[in-house]
């Protein structure tokens, strides 16, 4: 079969994909024998639309499974997407309200078939996605969070932890979203800066002898006070604790507390406390038996107990409150005041802190237990500083609010009786009261967190509560992919959940994939304008070069740094593969298939070189692999492919390939050998290029069992014995360093590449000397040189560098000027001299590091150090052409 011109990336990868579902190399067995790797991919919303986050995750999710399924251990990635609660909901919401319709109008089971259908139109969209990206899943396995099975993970874990009384009702102050008219976990809740208002206003004494003053950002709540608190300490309050205020605009009276925990520095230092309304006067209402008044209604409205100005929004109250207490000469002043404000990370409305009947989960034990295993090395972060950032966080956990006011999700197992009210949790749905045998039982409307079910996603994908052959086999899962973001939100409470109820962390390693920023070093926002579709991404680049992309960029504990020009790399990169494989068939023509193998020994310098540089690919790959350091394995590949394999030995093997026989028949078979296994260490990272050449290559290979396709073609393992001595490796070290400095020579002295010139080595040791025959001839092809030869003395016409075996130099052509290259050096290095200069002094200037975000930061000081390698390179050339210091 002969390669095309060029590489067809989407033919490729519509045609392979699909085949290689049909075949089935993806599909998981428990029966099968070998060592387990299990993932679980992290389940994208039902909402979602392909991200580079994704893209980020799958592809190196992807790498890691394609490797372990090469190397022989039974495999399962298992795929599946969330139903994802407020998301969904809000986006069907949305749908309705383009008809004039809302939820209600719709009522419960009606809204919840429309939720059900938008997700079979929409739900599987990002899947089809990833599958476009390659992502060799089990697709067979693929869940959903409100499958029937995990349906019943979820009742059987709510109705155990009630049961254990770790899952209970209470009255608390909790975040409430008045758009989603709904509860949010602090997770849900996001803090943006704002700058509002400091309305200062004086609270009567009730015998009228005097005011005490307080600041607040939000003077409506005052309807809802129940205390002013000062400082015991403050001595300008002292004598008003114990004393009765007037509350302005109401009939109420409320007293002076004193509380160590008032701030004496903010404000005035006094402080209305209003417990039904923000969390630091719940728990100081708590702490002084206050009564508890809430003013707002569900959508956050002023409700009965505002009086008149009930059926406001609060944003009309409010200003509708500071316009009555001017006119109440009761407003002293107003002061501009920078504050964050919490807000739904799903809408972006205003959180309400509002008094609220709910479930809770405790988190204090289950939180402990997850700290010790990842101390113990149960579970170990990569990168390891993630560690503090989970420990940070559980050691200062909360009881978890786990309810929601949602119509779409996992509906509370609890059931109450109409008659007698008594509270029933369990599996099923009881038929009748077992206090008063009443047959009229409603359940709870509240629906589970979406975490919740997440929560359970290992376990529960696998089967579980069942201990079904998937559980027994791949749980617990080998490695957890996923963004920093959610280590709170899932990780954690997949560690907890995992140790609750299997007595296994879920998951053995965690790798936290890297941020994605732009160019620019800019985080990627839709505000920005700089957001970058993956698929855009793919038509363009194709999938091949996205995913090696993605790959070279994610170094541990590092942000990914995106730009065009690295996608444009990538995909130059698989056209050089793919015109290397262009020249190995052409060179193939007449051969045997499959080649006869060869003697490994009576092999040339340059044949057993690159045998033994593939040998080391091969392990730096898979050990880099094995440390999730996916950057590494690409860098090593690229070098190996790129420079080793394609640059050097492809131009060494035209020789003996023309040269006929025994020299012909071992470049043929050492260039379809090390391509062969050259294409098994890539194809985990480009499985379609790889995949369309090793068809081509395969015939030729001398294999017993060979696969039909690289998906589960056996991953390469390095030769046993190195086929290079220690002193033909130091040679052939020597003749690619002296061949790397000519070409350098080359390009400083102005000659064209396909010029033949003249080059020299001098003051090399004896042992070099000794070698230099043995590599002569190949770095004269390598170099394109008329001659090379030793000389003892420096000739004026001939530039030399030094390098680890002596000095190499390269004759100038005639007539070259040294005086002119020099000064041509000498501009650009002052111009180098003078951008470096002013990057320096910006980053020695306290005023710019306090100024300017971090990217800017990060971008003047990654200009700053490729102006310091410019300034190194153009100081050498001018030693190399004269220069004195």
């Amino acid at each position: 079969m002969d390669l095309p011109k060029t590489f067809d990336s989407k033919s490729a990868e519509e045609r392979w994909f699909q085949h290689w579902i049909d075949l089935g190399y993806f599909k998981a067995d428990p029966a099968r024998p070998g060592k387990v790797f299990s993932v679980v991919i992290p389940p994208p919303n039902v909402t979602g639309q392909l991200h580079l986050g994704h893209a980020l995750n799958v592809s190196l999710q992807d790498i890691i499974v394609r490797t372990r399924r090469m190397q022989g251990y039974n495999t399962l990635w298992l795929p599946g997407t969330d139903h994802a609660g407020i998301a969904t909901q809000n986006a069907v919401e949305k749908d309705l309200a383009k008809e004039g319709k809302d939820r209600h109008q719709l009522g419960r089971d009606a809204f919840v078939d429309r939720v059900w259908e938008w997700r079979e139109t929409y739900g599987d969209r990002i899947l089809n996605q990833l599958r476009r990206l390659g992502a060799s899943c089990d697709w067979s396995r693929e869940r959903f969070t409100l499958d029937a099975g995990l349906s019943q993970a979820v009742t059987k874990v709510f109705v155990d932890l009630y049961d254990k009384k770790l899952i209970y009702r209470a009255m608390r102050l909790i975040n409430w979203c008045p758009r989603c008219e709904t509860a949010l976990s602090d997770l849900e809740v996001d803090h943006k800066d704002v700058t509002g208002s400091l309305w200062y206003i004086r609270y009567p004494l009730a015998d009228g002898t005097g005011a005490i003053t307080i600041a607040t950002t939000r003077p409506e709540t005052m309807l809802g006070d129940t205390a002013v608190a000062v400082n015991p300490d403050d001595e300008r309050y002292k004598s008003y604790v114990g004393k009765m205020l007037r509350l302005p605009l109401t009939t109420r009276e409320i007293k002076v507390i004193a509380d160590a925990a008032i701030d004496r520095e903010f404000g005035t230092g006094a402080l209305k406390v209003t417990p039904a309304h923000d969390p630091v006067d719940f728990d100081l209402g708590k702490r002084h038996n206050l009564e508890q008044i809430s003013i707002l209604d569900n959508t956050a409205h002023i409700n009965q107990n505002g009086g008149p100005y009930r059926g406001l929004s609060r944003e009309d109250a409010r200003k509708q409150v500071v316009k009555d207490l001017e006119l109440a000469g009761l407003l002293e002043k107003i002061e501009p005041h920078k504050h964050a404000v919490g807000v739904c990370s799903r809408c972006d409305s205003v959180v309400e802190p509002m008094l609220s009947e709910q479930w809770f989960l405790s988190m204090r034990a289950m939180a402990d237990r997850a700290i010790e295993a990842v101390r113990k090395g149960d579970t170990t972060f990569h990168p390891k500083r993630w560690e503090n950032v989970f420990f940070n966080w559980l050691e200062n956990i909360h009881d978890w609010c786990i309810s929601r006011q949602l119509w779409w999700g996992h509906r509370i197992p609890a059931y109450r009786c109409v008659r007698c009210d008594h509270l029933i949790v369990a599996v099923e749905r009881p038929s009748r009261c077992p206090e008063c045998d009443g047959s009229d039982i409603v359940q709870d409307n509240d629906v589970l967190d979406t975490w919740f079910s997440s929560g359970l996603w290992p376990m529960s994908t696998l089967g579980w509560p069942e201990y079904t052959p998937d559980f027994e086999r791949y749980y617990p899962t080998s490695l957890l992919l996923t963004g920093f973001d959610i280590i709170f939100f899932w990780v954690a409470r997949m560690m907890m959940f995992g140790l609750e109820f299997t007595g296994k962390v879920p998951f053995k390693d965690v790798y936290i994939t890297p941020l994605v920023r732009d160019k620019d070093g800019k985080k990627m926002s839709k505000t920005k304008g700089n957001v970058v579709d993956p698929l855009d991404l793919m038509n363009q680049y194709g999938a091949d070069a996205v995913r090696f992309t993605l790959a070279q960029l994610a170094a541990q504990g590092r942000d990914v740094i995106l730009s065009h020009d690295r996608f444009a790399a990538s995909r130059a990169f698989a056209n050089k593969i793919w015109n290397a494989a262009r020249f190995v068939m052409m060179n193939l023509d007449g051969a045997p298939q499959p080649l006869p193998k060869v003697e490994v020994a009576k092999l040339g310098l340059a044949e057993r070189w690159i045998l033994s540089r593939l040998d080391d690919t091969i392990r730096e790959v898979s050990q880099s692999i094995d440390a999730y350091e996916f950057n590494v394995a690409a860098m090593k590949l690229y070098q190996f492919i790129w420079h080793e394999f394609c640059d050097w030995y492809i131009e060494l093997s035209k020789e003996p390939l023309k040269a006929g026989g025994e020299r012909q028949s071992g470049a043929r078979w050492i260039l379809i050998n090390v391509f062969d296994k050259m294409l098994r260490l890539l194809h985990p990272f480009m499985p379609f290029v790889s995949e369309e050449i090793w068809q081509v290559i395969r015939p030729y290979l001398d294999e017993p069992n060979l696969a039909a396709h690289l998906p589960i073609a056996k991953y390469p393992e390095p030769s046993a014995t190195n086929p290079l001595s220690d002193t033909e490796e130091v040679a052939m070290n020597h003749c690619i360093e002296a061949t790397e400095a000519i070409n350098s020579l080359r390009s400083l002295l102005g000659w064209q590449p396909g010029q033949r010139v003249t080059a020299f080595i001098k003051r090399a040791s004896a042992a070099s000397s000794a070698e230099f025959e043995v590599w002569r001839p190949y770095a004269k092809t390598l170099a394109k040189l008329e001659s090379l030869e030793y000389v003892a003395t420096q000739d004026s016409n001939v530039v030399f560098t030094q390098i680890s075996l002596g000095d190499v130099g390269v004759a100038a052509p005639d007539g070259y000027d040294f005086e002119l290259a020099r000064q041509k050096l000498r501009k650009q290095l002052a111009e180098v001299d003078k951008h470096f200069i002013q990057h320096e002094a910006r980053l020695n200037d306290q005023r710019f590091l306090e100024k300017a975000d971090p990217e800017t930061r990060t971008e003047v000081e990654q200009r700053r150090e490729a102006l310091r390698g410019q300034q190194y390179l153009l100081k050498e050339q001018l030693q190399q052409l004269g220069e004195t210091a």
